[in-house]
């Protein structure tokens, strides 16, 4: 994940981007994740894939502005952000012992 500051009407606003598909810009649907380059919020592509929602019909219904591989990278990050947070509860002293302290 990088990020660097930008400016849209002359006030510095800090955007995060997070790989090639995603990105979260805080001048764009107030900073919630986004599928890059549209408003299309990554939560509800997430949803309709929760849903049981085919691929193709998930980028039939946002007229094709969503590729099958920016769909694959969603669900990459909501696990691995699940995954995360699912080892912090379950070892907690192991996620300090990660970023180089102990509890």
């Amino acid at each position: 994940m990088t990020s660097d500051n930008t400016y849209h009407h002359h006030k510095p606003v800090r955007r995060t981007i997070s790989g090639r598909y995603i990105v979260a810009d805080h001048a764009i649907c107030h900073g919630e994740p986004t599928f890059r380059g549209t408003r299309t919020m990554v939560a509800d592509v997430l949803e309709q894939v929760e849903s049981g929602m085919a691929g193709e019909a998930i980028i039939e219904e946002w007229r094709g502005v969503l590729t099958r591989d920016a769909i694959a990278k969603a669900v990459r990050m909501a696990h691995e952000a699940l995954d995360g947070i699912a080892t912090s509860i379950a070892y907690p002293k192991f996620k300090f012992f990660i970023w180089g302290g102990f509890n």
